[in-house]
């Protein structure tokens, strides 16, 4: 794999090459240089780069060019800085780091700051550990944030590991890790609870950079107290005054533009429209699928969107490049196309819509034309990675059954409701009918049900509400064991057989995506690491992602990556209600809260 040195080991080199003493290892001629740090784009530029890193960028570079120095014609197309996520979830793409990274590099993707609390949840910190390592191997540049919240909701799930403090000081001793991933627990912050903020604590005295989520509409002094505990960074707003309120505070706006989270074009209004200064902005993905990264794309997507939402080009691409390295204390490694920063650029014909012709990182053609070129192995993830889906055993359709309070005819019950390219939930109420002592679903006004089934621990416990929002028309059931951020396993569906069945099916393939409808499994994405991602490529898994859309679609569901928003509806940190192992919660209140509002005979 490329390897980039320290800059101290190879300065003298680069002083050579820049002076033209010594032959550059790769020049670019004739391009178009995005100049983040200037915001101008400056045409009948140079670049010669020597040891993976820029050695010269400006009018001519021939005194640079050797015997041996390999040349890059850019016939007047824009040189950009490779694109950097400043936050991002791997397992979200369910697939390994490795796969992600062949799967996004393409799109121009050269940085990732990774937080891999999805499998800290699952298999702690030796599963933080082996995405750390496998992450420090690749060709482009994928930094680890330690998980701050292990479990999300402490008290209010029961995940299957538990990380602390110690646990976040040692790994912020780890050589890829660049800061403590978005504090969830916002209430824990606001209460000055000891924990979190010994985590902060531990972070800031290392001085890494603290990941912010505060998931509530409340800007008054809950917010400023959030703010004053420490967190650096927030990509859970999604209204304008949310980015106003953050960076007001001194904080990061991190605008998300994800598979399902569509949070860019209400908040970049805050730039647009009322004229923040755009420094203080920041675009990443936060969760992306294999179906969205092989068939739409990456930060490429995001950069396009944000320009297509009246940003201009260079303002958006700094947001994308230069502001992340800079939030990350990164800026002299990355970010930029300048002297000295590693050698990531993307070669396109267009700002706009953003074509990504040739991708180099480290000095290294990785990318071209939209295939990758560089051969980047799998990673070898160990026996302990898989076998996680520990349910005591198989169920029955009887397992879901949801029972009445004694003598009620009727109950009005608590009903998840999903919102749309969003991760919060409503929390809605409907009436329901009690038929044998049990509640009835209510198909025709899109009441169905979700159940949370335990599978670290082998406890056989199912806790069962309602759901509504996916609009599935047929007996039907998805379940899944990726379940941010407890990764137990979610299932929901109009029909109990199918419940159990596609419970069942993920049971014996050791976790993933199960689609069932009329006791016929339609879609199964096998996710055997962690329950939580795959070993194929990404084209296979988006080839069986796609399926599990289309299965989800032919039972009903016309929302726009609905399993996203399955996916999300045990995280017990966004508002306002969710399902754990322990019942439903309040995110609103953080506490427990009963299935049933009340009665009737």
């Amino acid at each position: 794999m490329p390897t980039v040195k320290p800059w101290n080991e190879v300065a003298p080199r680069l002083i050579d090459v820049a002076m033209g003493r010594s032959p550059a290892d790769m020049v670019i001629r004739g391009g178009k240089w995005v100049n983040v740090y200037s915001g101008e784009i400056i045409a009948g530029t140079d670049i010669a780069i020597a040891a993976g890193r820029f050695a010269y960028v400006g009018p001519d570079a021939s005194h640079a060019i050797g015997d041996k120095t390999e040349i890059i014609e850019a016939e007047g197309r824009y040189l950009v800085p490779g694109l950097c996520d400043a936050h991002m979830h791997v397992e979200s793409g369910m697939v390994t780091v490795t796969e992600f990274a062949r799967a996004v590099i393409p799109h121009g993707t050269t940085s990732m700051f990774i937080d891999p609390h999805e499998i800290g949840n699952v298999l702690g910190l030796a599963g933080v550990r082996l995405m750390h390592d496998e992450a420090a191997g690749l060709p482009v540049n994928v930094f680890v944030q330690m998980p701050s919240c292990v479990p999300s909701a402490p008290g209010l799930e029961t995940g299957g590991a538990e990380l602390g403090v110690d646990d976040v000081a040692e790994a912020m001793t780890w050589p890829n890790m660049i800061g403590l991933g978005e504090m969830m627990n916002f209430p824990g912050v606001t209460a000055g609870d000891e924990k979190m903020l010994g985590e902060i604590a531990a972070t800031q005295m290392a001085g890494k950079t603290v990941g912010g989520h505060y998931a509530s509409p409340d800007l008054g002094l809950p917010f400023h107290a959030y703010a004053a505990g420490g967190p650096a960074d927030d990509h859970e707003g999604t209204r304008m005054e949310d980015a106003i309120a953050r960076v007001r505070q001194g904080m990061r706006a991190m605008l998300r533009l994800g598979s399902a989270w569509y949070d860019v074009a209400p908040q970049i209004k805050a730039v647009t429209e009322q004229g923040l200064d755009p420094r203080n902005f920041i675009l990443c993905t936060d969760d992306s699928h294999s179906g969205t990264l092989v068939h739409e794309g990456h930060m490429n997507r995001v950069v396009r969107h944000a320009i297509a939402q009246g940003l201009a080009p260079v303002t958006a691409i700094q947001m994308a490049t230069l502001n992340t390295a800079q939030h990350f204390g990164m800026e002299r490694e990355l970010g930029a196309i300048a002297p000295g920063r590693r050698a990531d650029l993307v070669i396109t014909s267009d700002l706009p819509s953003l074509p990504v012709e040739t991708v180099i990182a480290r000095g290294k053609v990785l990318a071209a034309d939209g295939r990758l070129k560089a051969d980047i192995p799998a990673y070898p993830y160990p026996d302990f990675a898989r076998g996680t889906v520990n349910m005591a055993r198989d169920l029955h359709a009887e397992d879901f059954d949801i029972a009445a309070p004694e003598g009620a005819a009727r109950v009005r019950a608590r009903v998840i409701g999903v919102i749309e390219n969003q991760a919060p939930t409503k929390a809605l109420e409907a009436e329901l009918a009690v038929d044998g002592g049990l509640v009835r679903m209510d198909r025709a006004n899109d009441v169905c049900q979700i159940a949370l089934v335990e599978r670290h621990r082998a406890t056989g416990s199912v806790t069962n509400g309602f759901v509504s929002g996916f609009g599935y028309k047929v007996d039907c059931a998805v379940a899944s064991t990726v379940a941010h951020d407890c990764h137990h396993m979610i299932v929901v569906g109009t029909n109990k057989a199918d419940m159990a069945a596609a419970a069942n099916r993920l049971r014996a393939a050791g976790g993933g995506i199960s689609v069932f409808a009329g006791g016929k499994e339609l879609a199964l994405v096998e996710l055997p690491i962690a329950g939580l991602m795959s070993d194929e490529r990404a084209e296979i898994v988006a080839a069986k992602a796609d399926r599990m859309v289309a299965a989800m679609a032919t039972c009903g569901c016309t929302l726009n990556n609905a399993y996203m928003q399955h996916s999300l509806l045990a995280l017990a940190v966004i508002p306002e209600l969710r399902i754990s192992d322990l019942g439903l919660i309040d995110v609103t209140r953080f506490e427990m809260t009963e299935l049933f509002v009340e009665t009737a005979d």
